[in-house]
C-alpha cells in the first residue's frame, strides 16, 4: 500500500493560467441538470405549461395555456414585473380582450393562438437568458466558489 499527497487549492489561491483551466473543465456545471427547471416553474405558475423548447437551431418554444386567457394574462400583470416581455405581451393582448353581453372573449380562439405564440416567444429569450447566463464565467465561478471545489495546481478538479 501506498500514500499518495495532493496539495489542493481553492478557485481563488490559484494562478490565472490554472484558473482558465478550471473554467474549461466545468463550462457545463451549471447546465449537466434540468437548468430550465425554474423557467418552467414560472410558466406554470401564471397558467402555462411549456412542453418543449429549442434555444439553438430549432429556437423554438411551445406550450399550452392550462387557464383561461383572461386569468394567464392577469397572473402575468400581478406576478411579472412591468419592465419583463411577458408583462408587456400580457398588456398588449389585455387591450385587445372585448367582452360580448354573456361576457364572453370575442375573437377568443384567434386571440389564444396568437398570445400563446407571443408568450411562448417571450419564454425563449427567458430560457436563452438563462442558459446563458448559468453557462457565463461568473455564474461558474459563484457555482465554484459556493460548493468550495478543491483543484491541483493545474486547475484540475482534485
Amino acid at each position: 500500500m501506498r500514500i499518495k499527497e495532493t496539495k489542493v487549492y481553492q478557485f481563488d489561491e490559484l494562478t490565472e493560467k490554472a484558473k482558465e483551466k478550471a473554467l474549461e473543465e466545468l463550462y457545463d456545471i451549471n447546465v449537466d441538470y434540468d437548468w430550465w427547471e425554474g423557467v418552467y416553474e414560472d410558466a406554470k405558475e401564471i397558467g402555462l405549461k411549456l412542453t418543449g423548447f429549442d434555444i439553438d437551431r430549432g429556437s423554438y418554444c411551445k406550450g399550452e395555456l392550462i387557464d383561461d386567457l383572461h386569468s394567464v394574462i392577469l397572473a402575468i400583470i400581478r406576478n411579472h414585473g412591468k419592465e419583463t416581455e411577458t408583462y408587456k405581451t400580457a398588456k398588449e393582448f389585455e387591450d385587445k380582450l372585448v367582452f360580448n353581453e354573456d361576457n364572453e372573449i370575442e375573437n377568443l380562439e384567434e386571440l389564444e393562438d396568437d398570445f400563446l405564440k407571443a408568450i411562448c416567444e417571450d419564454y425563449l429569450v427567458m430560457l436563452r437568458n438563462e442558459y446563458e447566463y448559468f453557462t457565463s464565467e461568473e455564474a461558474i465561478v459563484e457555482t465554484i466558489r459556493t460548493n468550495e471545489y478543491e483543484f491541483t495546481a493545474d486547475g484540475k478538479l482534485a
